[in-house]
């Protein structure tokens, strides 16, 4: 009895699990008493616009190999790891979406991790690890990774695993935002169910027809039929509202309970908001003026340089230090996202940068070409510079 006893309360906890890590547990749960979860914050639309703009933006840059020569820099296109990294990590995934699930990982998780797959010392695929790991530390420094997945158990040397870290600086992993952020993620959670209830139990009338007595059968179908559906809906919206025998008519307003919920409902997303560090007017939330700049683009480089920054530098360092060999490094690759296309702007913005960069010589002309997809042509490979700031002593003398 006792075995069969323990084997239900297995299957019980079995149908519970919310997270590879293990079973759901209290410390999973926000003071709100709402389950926290990957999937259940996830849920919640302003998590979900925060992780997609942020993965997506980092997902769909381009990310390269390069190498310096001297005082310039050419793309590796040549280097084992270029099309890895630029074009697919697998056999099943394109870089978009490997890198997307990776940067996903580490806003919610902290962390992002990677089977390396070797052919050799050369590495020909990064996996992508979908269970939770188990980090630790051996006596001489290096780290140990262990996990299982698919039914089968992992046991590896930080040598086979690409880790990613998040925010936190610690060697074993970052700062899991689904842990600090579980009573915002809870309270969130709350209030989306107390809404929810509020339309699935009917929603408020627009107001109250009063009548000093209690109405007979008869009496309160002639208010149904002729009064209430007479005067019900847009259509009769204006139409003026005959009563009589002391019937009162008195609107309904929201009360003070409702309206603080739809208040929460509002801090919610700015508080999840200052979580991701995304402005709340990138995820939809435009009910304040932004402070990150009046223009498009300069909206868009405040972004760049406050948000994403970090999480680009942390990703190129970690694929630097675990993917390239020592030899690689003293050669001079390293890996870098090109940002280009995210401060583009608008069109007269670039020609004002370009008219700058071939107006004084740090600019060629097939260099402005080639970040517009044009063709090279002859002779483009030339700096050039305006010639009229000459000194005061120097003028007619340019023959």
């Amino acid at each position: 009895m006792d075995l069969i006893n323990r084997i239900k309360s297995a299957v019980v906890r079995s149908l519970t699990i919310r997270e590879p890590n293990g079973w759901v547990s209290d410390a999973s749960r926000a003071d709100s008493g709402e389950l926290v979860t990957f999937e259940t914050a996830m849920a919640l639309s302003a998590v979900w616009s925060c992780v997609n703009l942020l993965s997506g933006t980092i997902g769909t840059l381009p990310l390269s190999i390069y190498q310096k020569k001297g005082d310039s820099r050419v793309e590796a296109v040549n280097h084992p790891l270029y099309s890895v990294l630029h074009e697919s990590p697998n056999f099943n995934q394109t870089a978009v979406d490997f890198w997307e699930f990776m940067a996903a990982s580490l806003e919610l998780k902290g962390n992002a991790y990677a089977r390396k797959v070797k052919t050799g010392n050369r590495i020909v695929s990064l996996e992508p690890i979908y269970a939770e790991i188990l980090v630790t530390k051996n006596k001489d420094g290096s780290l140990r990774y262990r996990w299982t997945e698919d039914g089968i158990s992992f046991d590896t040397s930080e040598t086979d695993v690409l880790h990613i870290r998040g925010f936190g600086g610690n060697a074993l992993g970052g700062f899991s935002t689904l842990r600090f952020a579980r009573n915002s993620f809870g309270i969130a959670r709350a209030v989306d169910k107390s809404a929810g209830s509020t339309f699935k139990n009917g929603l408020r009338p627009s107001g109250a027809l009063t009548f000093e007595k209690f109405l007979n059968e008869e009496q309160r179908k002639i208010v149904e039929e002729r009064l209430v559906e007479k005067f019900l809906g847009a259509v009769n919206s204006g139409r003026p509202l005959i009563l009589e025998g002391g019937t009162k008519w008195e609107p309904l307003t929201i009360n003070p309970e409702d309206a603080q919920m739809l208040e929460s409902r509002k801090f919610s997303v700015e508080e999840i908001c200052r979580f991701f560090g995304v402005p709340p007017h990138m995820v939809g939330h435009t009910e304040k003026n932004t402070s990150f700049g009046t223009g498009l683009e300069q909206q868009t480089l405040s972004f760049i340089k406050f948000t994403l920054r970090r999480r680009l530098k942390r990703i190129e360092q970690a694929l630097k230090k675990q993917l390239l060999s020592p030899a690689d490094r003293a050669a001079g690759f390293y890996v870098e996202f090109n940002l280009e296309g995210l401060l583009r702007g608008d069109s007269k913005g670039r020609a004002d940068f370009y008219q700058s960069g071939l107006n004084n010589g740090w600019l060629t002309i097939n260099e402005v070409r080639q970040r517009e997809n044009l063709p090279p042509v002859e002779g483009g490979d030339v700096p050039r510079m305006q010639m009229q700031n000459v000194p005061i002593t120097e003028a007619g003398n340019a023959n």
